[in-house]
Formats: structure tokens, sequence, C-alpha cells
């Protein structure tokens, strides 16, 4: 009995680090202002890079797939529910829709630190069976300091 003790005891007093270290794997970003740089290629051809801000509210920094999850705005086509899967500090999407057109667009986003991340994102649509865009985007993202009003 008195080994018992011992070893649950021993299981109470890690329990506390096996959570923290989970946690600390999640995937974070701090709310504030960001600078987001794009690179697309769309159908082959390069675009010039593009640079916009972005502030991310506490509660948007609160839930990641929400905020960087895929957007749905599709006419004549049903999409399936976004599948996401979050490992270490990675959280992936996909999205599939079929109907006039069909689209599959898939998303990686790679939170190096709490004011950092990376992302790839891909889609590709067709219209009867013929592909009519393949379009990438690279991302690359920083903190730059408090948002702006």
């Amino acid at each position: 009995m008195r080994l018992h003790l011992r070893g649950a005891a021993a299981t109470l007093c890690l329990l506390p680090l096996i959570v923290a270290r989970a946690c600390a794997d999640d995937p974070k970003v701090e709310p504030g202002q960001w600078q987001i740089t794009s690179k697309n290629v769309i159908n082959g051809a390069a675009a010039p890079p593009t640079v916009r801000a972005r502030c991310i509210t506490t509660e948007q920094a609160g839930d990641l797939k929400k905020t960087f999850g895929p957007a749905v705005g599709t006419v004549n086509s049903t999409c399936k529910p976004a599948e996401f899967e979050t490992s270490g500090k990675k959280l992936a999407w996909r999205l599939e829709c079929r109907g006039q057109m069909d689209m599959a667009v898939v998303g990686e986003f790679s939170f190096d630190s709490p004011t950092r991340y990376t992302a790839a994102v891909a889609s590709k649509a067709w219209m009867a069976g013929s592909l009519i865009s393949d379009v990438t985007t690279d991302v690359e993202a920083e903190r730059i300091g408090e948002c702006q009003p």
C-alpha cells in the first residue's frame, strides 16, 4: 500500500510539469500590430511581394484556428468543415469545396515565437475538371508594436 501511495504522490508532483510542457508547445501569438509580407505565385507567375499591417486583438490571439484558419465564401459550391491539426508550434488546416467550382486549400502556420510566424498556403480550383487556378502564398509576419488606431 505504501509503495502505491508513493507512486501516486510522484505522479501528482510531476503532473504540473507535464501540463506546463504541453502548454508551452501550443502555438501562441501576442496581440498587437503585425507586419505581414506575402509572396504569391499565381498559375506559375510570381507576383511582387505585398506588405501590410494587421492588428491582432487579444481575442484573436486566443483563438488561432479562427484567426488563421480559412475564410469560406463560395457561390454554388459546398465546403466541408475545415480540418485542423496542431502539433508543437504548428497549425495546419485543409479545406475542400465541391460544386460548380471545386477547390482544395491547405495552410500551414509555424509560430516560431509569440512575435513571429511564417506560413504557406496553397489553393487549387477546378471547373468542369480543368484546373483554372493554382496559387501558393508564402507569408512572413512579425509583431512590430501595439495596434494603431
